[in-house]
């Protein structure tokens, strides 16, 4: 008998949730192809540890950009290799899937996700908002009357929304998340000490120093990358509030969105998100000082979800359990 099993077919990660067992799968979502065969050479974290380290003929992809497919068949190769990874099938029977997907993809792009994971092996594949799931896995009451706000900072989209009675009232989804934080770190470095670095190097200066709220952290880190005038390696050190710095301009766009959203809330649902505060969820809740600077920005409370990068597969668990509910909605 195939298992029911909830996806979380992000930018940055893959989770999948296995109805019954809770989430067996956390891998990146990255594929390393041979660019002469078109075979693919690994899937995940073995993948990940080849970016920007790889011969010519060797490419590391991320097939997901923005919350959304860029290439198609390598995203079906990749799901296709996770689903055999858990091991699911049943020997005549192909598991129900759960995918989130961002509130504002298009027709088109909810279409490829749809035929992507059928391809790989899917019998149904019902889509769900990204911040709703959140929501249910970060244990918020979303079917109650009353106003629940998430945030959810992803690899490559935020997604902001107000829920209410199982649904979504007022929402917005803006392309500036984790894979664009990387990206404006390694601008600054390359502005600033004309150093080139990579990708990886870029992502471990946002875990390890940075913030987002001036004065909350004060680190250092040594790194190293390629000098632009010598052309030679070169270390250097960065600082916390130099990170501040290049974030911030990136980070007021979430803060916009966040005040947007609120300003389209009817009043009654604002009253009750002043009394439950904003919940964040996803990897860039873990960004230091978000939740700071949201709260000084937004004066509302804002707190941290408990697991923020497992919400939204903890979400499709949930959902799972009550999924011959979604049988008998129409099946988008």
């Amino acid at each position: 008998m195939a298992r029911d099993i909830g996806i979380d077919l992000g930018t940055a990660n893959v989770l999948i949730h296995v109805k019954g067992k809770g989430i067996v799968l956390n891998e990146p979502s990255v594929v390393a192809m041979d660019r002469i065969t078109g075979n693919v050479l690994e899937v995940g974290e073995e993948a990940r540890r080849m970016v920007g380290r790889t011969p010519g003929n060797i490419e590391a992809i991320r097939p997901l950009k923005d919350g959304v497919i860029a290439d198609f068949d390598v995203t079906e190769a990749m799901l296709r290799y996770f689903i055999n990874k858990i091991n699911v099938k049943g020997f005549l029977s192909k598991p129900r899937m759960l995918i989130c997907c961002p509130t504002n993809i298009t027709k088109v792009e909810q279409k490829a996700i749809r035929e992507a994971a059928e391809k790989s092996g899917g019998k149904k594949v019902y889509l769900e908002e990204e911040p709703k799931i959140a929501a249910i896995g970060a244990g918020m009451e979303i079917f109650q009357p009353s106003g629940n706000m998430v945030v959810d900072i992803g690899g490559g989209t935020t997604d902001v929304a107000v829920l209410s009675m199982g649904d979504i009232v007022t929402a917005q989804s803006i392309r500036m998340a984790g894979d664009k934080f990387d990206a404006e770190i390694l601008q600054y470095i390359k502005r600033k000490y004309k150093l080139l670095i990579g990708e990886r190097t870029a992502e471990n200066i946002k875990i390890e120093i940075a913030t987002v709220f001036e004065g909350a952290r004060q680190e250092s880190i040594d790194i190293r990358g390629r000098d632009m005038v010598s052309g030679l390696p070169r270390t250097i050190t960065v600082y916390s509030e130099e990170i501040e710095e290049a974030l911030r301009e990136s980070v007021a766009l979430i803060v916009q969105a966040a005040r947007t959203v609120l300003e389209q809330t009817p009043p009654e649902l604002s009253a009750d998100i002043i009394d439950r505060g904003i919940i964040l969820t996803g990897g860039g809740a873990l960004l230091h000082g978000i939740d700071q600077l949201l709260a000084e920005q937004l004066k509302v409370p804002v707190f941290i979800a408990e697991d923020p990068m497992g919400c939204v597969a903890k979400g499709t668990g949930i959902m799972l359990e009550n999924i011959d509910k979604l049988e008998k909605r129409k099946v988008v």
